[in-house]
């Protein structure tokens, strides 16, 4: 399993891009899309379709990861992990119920 990290920077790398070439592109400061790269920030969700087109990769994939990630540095402390995620999982399927009856 990769990091949202590790497939933005494979995704560059495969195109045999240097950074300062992607920051161009996609407008987003070189030495932000080095610490993404590296785990060490996280883009916002414009940054990842942006990243999404510029490397044309899935941008349902690349947002799954990018929601995972953001989900799992939450509850990497807690012991309740998989109920937590369960109820969520309840309240989300209540709120789009309700949504729809609107």
């Amino acid at each position: 399993m990769k990091t949202l990290g590790e497939t933005l920077k494979n995704a560059r790398e495969h195109k045999k891009l240097i950074l300062r070439k992607v920051a161009a592109e996609v407008d987003i400061d070189q030495s932000l899309i080095s610490k993404f790269e590296k785990n060490d920030r996280k883009p916002t969700m414009n940054q990842i379709k942006r990243f999404a087109k510029f490397y044309e990769l899935s941008e349902s994939e690349l947002l799954i990861n990018w929601y995972s990630e953001k989900i799992a540095d939450d509850l990497k402390y807690t012991d309740l992990t998989t109920e937590i995620l369960k109820v969520a999982e309840e309240k989300i399927k209540y709120y789009k119920t309700q949504a729809n009856g609107k």
